[in-house]
């Protein structure tokens, strides 16, 4: 096992550097400092071949161009907050709007557009890690208090690739991190994940308005095109009437078994299991327009997010499971993704 550093570019005057880790069976994660961004992901098929699963670019400059958030940290929180703006101790907290007059994923420059700073890099028995670390400064994007944000990526030898998030505000704030890799197992972006089979277990879905935020209610998922729990095809779930796609907030049941992403013809199998209350469901129902790694055109369903996270909008109802962390505490999150291949039974 091992980790090799490199230079990848330039952003303003900051050197930025790829990190790539790689265990002994030949499982590979690249990351940049740029945004945490995780940059390619390589799995072996059924045959042994290893290929990428993670939608991603050649150089930094094309990830700084595009607005897709490409396998980017993201924070302070997550999802979309109502009208940029939440209520605290009874104050009016306004943050920085970017999707019409909402507040998106940390802002217009949030935890995907800076440089994290690599703090420790450990191998050995059976894993290798990297810690990376970021200051984010009270007012920033209109959040409250300095919060010293922690990230640790860690692939082992049993081709899991876990990170775990963390987090110490010195005042109260709220923060709700994801990762925001697109996957589609089928290698190199052969072809668009409508014939993945995805399950998740999920009885509810949070009911959305037309701007995609969150009505404070629940949809039960049963027998709709929320529902997950089985090895679906995500045509087929699409078939019962959600034609556009998914950008959609499952509400991930108590002891939950993990979610799974199977891609049939490659034989891969993707598992994902979390410590978070909710997951999004993105299948990338707005890219188009440019080019990925390899100069392959990126095109509609060509990749999917599952963005584990708390409930967004969470700040703007208080009977979700809340997302502020006080002065004091400490935030902690984690999500493993879990690869292996098919047996001929399955």
């Amino acid at each position: 096992m091992d980790v090799i550093k490199k230079t990848f570019g330039v952003f303003g005057e900051q050197e930025v550097d790829s990190y790539t880790l790689r265990n002994d069976a030949g499982m590979q994660v690249t990351f940049m400092t740029y945004g945490g961004t995780i940059m390619e992901m390589l799995t072996p098929d059924k045959k042994g071949k290893l290929e990428n699963v993670v939608l991603g670019f050649d150089t930094l400059e094309e990830y700084i161009q595009h607005v897709y958030y490409y396998g980017a940290l993201v924070g302070r929180v997550a999802g979309r907050i109502g009208q940029a703006s939440y209520v605290s101790n009874g104050k009016k907290v306004e943050l920085c709007p970017n999707e019409d007059g909402n507040h998106l994923h940390g802002g217009k420059k949030g935890f995907d557009k800076v440089i994290w700073t690599v703090d420790d890099i450990s191998v050995g028995g059976d894993e290798v890690s990297v810690r990376l670390s970021y200051l984010s400064r009270d007012g920033e994007e209109g959040y409250p208090g300095n919060v010293k944000v922690d990230v640790t990526y860690t692939l082992t030898n049993e081709n899991a690739f876990a990170i775990t998030y963390g987090a110490e505000p010195d005042r109260d704030t709220p923060i709700n991190m994801t990762s925001h890799s697109y996957f589609n197992l089928s290698g190199d972006y052969k072809e668009e994940i409508l014939s993945h089979r995805l399950h998740i277990p999920a009885d509810h879905v949070l009911e959305l308005s037309e701007g995609k935020i969150p009505t404070g209610a629940w949809i039960p998922t049963e027998g709709t095109a929320f529902d997950f729990h089985g090895d679906r095809a995500i045509s087929d779930r699409m078939e019962l009437g959600q034609e556009e796609g998914y950008d959609h907030a499952f509400c991930l049941n108590e002891g939950q078994q993990p979610m799974s992403l199977v891609h049939e013809d490659s034989g891969r199998v993707m598992t994902v299991e979390t410590d978070q209350k909710a997951v999004i469901l993105y299948t990338g129902n707005d890219l188009g327009g440019h080019e990925l790694s390899g100069g392959v055109q990126v095109r509609k369903h060509l990749g999917l997010c599952l963005e584990t996270q708390g409930y967004p909008d969470a700040v703007n109802h208080l009977h979700f499971p809340t997302v502020m962390v006080k002065k004091g505490e400490v935030y902690k999150a984690s999500t493993t993704y879990s690869f292996h291949v098919l047996r001929e039974q399955e």
